[in-house]
C-alpha cells in the first residue's frame, strides 16, 4: 500500500504541475473551479483506492490499477478551457461558447463521480464531504455567472446520459475501467450523443462539415449496436448459427436502415456516394489509402506469425514487449503521413478503423461465427495485464490515443497565426505521447533499463531515451512538415514532453489515452 500510495503521489504532483503550467497562461475564473476540483479528486481519489482494496465499491472496476480519479478529471475541463482561450485569441464566439460548455460539462461529470464515491464510502469522510462541497459551490456559483439558460440545460443533458451510460456499461462490462476511464470514457461517448442529437433536431441548411458528422454518427451507431446486442444475447445463446445470422443481419440492416438515412439527413447526399468520391478525389489520397493497405496486411501476417510460433511450442506463449510494440510503430507509420499529407482523409480512416475495430470486438466477444472463436485464440496471445475484463480494449485505446488530436485539433479556430510554435504540434500529440515516447520507453525500458523509478516497475532509462526519442521525432517533423513553425518555444515543448513522460513512468491508467490528451492540453496552451 504504501508504495502504491507514493506512486499515486508522485502522479498526483504531476497532474497539478499541468494544471498550474496551464493556468500561468490562461488565468480566469474558470482556474478557480479546475484547482479546487483537482483538490478535491486528489482526496476522493484515496477513498476510491481504499474503497478498490476493500472491495466496496459499487460496480467492479480493474483491480490490477488505482482509481485514477484525479488525472482523469482535469482532461476535459483543461480541454475545454483550452479551447476557450485559443478560439478567444481568434474572435471566433461560437466555438469559444462551445469550449466554456465542454469545460462546465467535465467539471460537473467529474463531480458526479466524486459525490458517488464520499457517497459510498463508510463512514462518512467529513474533511473530503466539505471539500467537495465547495468545490461543487464554486464550481456552480462559476456556471450560473458565466453559462445561458440553454447552455445550462446542455451541460445538464450530458450529465444526464452520463449517468444513464455508466449504469448501464458498468453493470455490463465489470473490470474493463478504473473509476477514472470510465470516467473519461463514458464522458466522452455522452458529449458525442448530445452532440449529435443537438444537430440531428435543428439541422441548418449546409452548416456542418460531413466529416464532422462521419464520427458523431459512427461513434452513436456503433455504442448503440453493442448495447442493442448484449441486452439481446444475455436472452439467447450467441455461440450457435442462428444467432450469428441475427447478429450479421442485424449489423447490415442497422448499417443501411438507421446510420445510413441517419448521416443522408445530415450531409444531404448520400453517405457511401460521398465518401467515395472524398477517397478518390486526389492522387495522393490513393496512393495513401494503398500504403495503408499494405500496412495492415503486414500487421495481420504478424499475428499469424505469432500464433503459428504458438502452435509449434505448444507451451503457454505470450507476445513479448517488443513484439506488442511492433504495433505501435505501425500506427506511427501510418499517422505521420497522414498528418503530413491528408489530415482529412487520416479523419475519416480513423474514425471507419474505428468502427471495424468495435465490431469486430463485439464478434470476438459474443462469439459470432465463423470468426469469432478464431479472433478469441488469435487475440488471447497479445493480452496484457490491462485486459482483466471480459473486453479487449488496448488496441482501441491506442487507435483512440492517435486519433483524438486530429479530432479534437480546433479547425474553425485553427487560422495559421493561431497556432504558430507549440501549437502546430497539437495533431502529432498521440504521435510523440504514445506512438514514440512509450513505445521507446517500454523497449527500452524492459532491456536495458536497471534503475527503477521509486514505487514503480518503470526505470529512468526507459524515461529519458522515450523523451530523446521524442525530441527527435520533433527536429524530424519540423523537416518534413511545412505546415509547423516554431517560433520560441522550444523549451515550452521539453517541458511538455518531459512532464508527459514523466506521467507515463507513474501513472497506472491506459496510457495510450491518457497521455497524448495531456501532451495536446500542454502544446495548446
Amino acid at each position: 500500500g504504501i508504495l502504491l500510495n507514493r506512486q499515486v503521489l508522485v502522479e498526483s504532483l504531476i497532474v497539478f504541475t499541468v494544471v498550474l503550467c496551464v493556468h500561468t497562461v490562461v488565468w480566469d475564473r474558470f482556474s478557480w473551479c479546475v484547482i479546487a476540483l483537482a483538490i478535491q479528486a486528489f482526496y476522493v481519489q484515496f477513498k476510491w483506492d481504499h474503497l478498490l482494496r476493500m472491495g466496496g465499491a459499487v460496480f467492479q472496476f480493474r483491480t490490477t490499477a488505482n482509481s485514477g480519479l484525479l488525472p482523469a478529471s482535469m482532461v476535459i475541463p483543461l480541454l475545454g478551457i483550452m479551447m476557450k482561450e485559443r478560439c478567444r485569441v481568434a474572435g471566433i464566439v461560437y466555438f469559444e461558447r462551445v469550449g466554456i460548455v465542454v469545460a462546465s460539462t467535465g467539471m460537473a461529470v467529474a463531480l458526479f463521480l466524486s459525490v458517488i464515491a464520499v457517497g459510498i464510502t463508510k463512514p462518512v469522510p467529513t474533511n473530503t464531504c466539505i471539500l467537495t462541497g465547495v468545490a461543487g459551490s464554486l464550481i456552480i456559483y462559476t456556471m450560473k455567472h458565466s453559462l445561458a439558460v440553454s447552455e445550462v440545460i446542455e451541460v445538464l443533458e450530458v450529465l444526464l446520459i452520463f449517468v444513464y451510460l455508466s449504469m448501464i456499461l458498468l453493470y455490463l462490462l465489470p473490470r474493463c475501467f478504473t473509476p477514472g476511464e470510465a470516467l473519461l470514457v463514458l464522458g466522452g461517448i455522452s458529449f458525442v450523443l448530445n452532440q449529435l442529437i443537438k444537430r440531428s433536431l435543428n439541422i441548418i441548411e449546409g452548416r456542418g462539415d460531413p466529416i464532422d458528422f462521419f464520427l458523431l454518427v459512427i461513434v452513436v451507431g456503433v455504442v448503440l449496436l453493442g448495447i442493442f446486442f448484449t441486452v439481446l444475447f444475455s436472452f439467447m445463446d450467441s455461440g450457435t448459427w442462428i444467432s450469428s445470422m441475427f447478429f450479421h443481419i442485424m449489423t447490415v440492416v442497422l448499417g443501411l436502415g438507421v446510420i445510413m438515412p441517419w448521416l443522408y439527413r445530415l450531409i444531404r447526399r448520400n453517405p457511401l456516394l460521398w465518401l467515395f468520391h472524398f477517397l478518390v478525389q486526389t492522387q495522393t489520397r490513393v496512393y495513401l489509402l494503398v500504403y495503408w493497405t499494405l500496412l495492415a496486411i503486414s500487421a495481420c501476417v504478424v499475428v499469424l506469425c505469432q500464433n503459428a510460433k504458438r502452435s509449434s511450442e505448444s507451451k503457454k506463449h505470450q507476445a513479448s514487449t517488443i513484439i506488442r510494440k511492433y504495433f505501435h510503430f505501425l500506427v506511427v507509420a501510418t499517422y505521420i503521413p497522414g498528418l503530413v499529407f491528408d489530415r482529412q482523409l487520416l479523419y475519416i480512416a480513423a474514425v471507419l478503423c474505428l468502427a471495424v475495430f468495435v465490431v469486430l470486438e463485439y464478434v470476438r466477444y459474443f462469439r459470432i461465427k465463423p470468426f469469432g472463436q478464431m479472433l478469441r485464440h488469435l487475440l488471447s496471445l497479445f493480452l496484457d495485464e490491462r485486459d482483466s475484463g471480459p473486453l479487449i480494449l488496448t488496441h482501441i485505446y491506442l487507435l483512440l490515443g492517435m486519433s483524438l488530436p486530429v479530432w479534437l485539433f480546433p479547425r474553425p479556430c485553427a487560422p495559421k497565426a493561431v497556432l504558430s510554435g507549440a501549437g502546430a504540434f497539437v495533431p502529432y500529440s498521440g504521435v510523440l505521447a504514445v506512438g514514440i515516447g512509450d513505445t521507446v520507453a517500454s523497449i527500452f525500458g524492459s532491456t536495458v533499463g536497471e534503475i527503477k523509478w521509486p514505487g514503480t516497475k518503470k526505470t529512468f532509462e526507459g524515461t529519458m531515451t522515450a523523451i530523446f526519442a521524442q525530441i527527435i521525432a520533433v527536429a524530424l517533423i519540423l523537416i518534413f512538415d511545412s505546415s509547423v513553425d516554431l517560433n520560441a518555444s522550444y523549451a515550452w515543448i521539453l517541458g511538455s514532453i518531459s512532464l508527459v513522460s514523466l506521467l507515463e513512468a507513474y501513472t497506472t491508467q491506459i496510457d495510450n489515452l491518457l497521455l497524448p490528451l495531456y501532451l495536446q492540453i500542454l502544446l495548446m496552451a
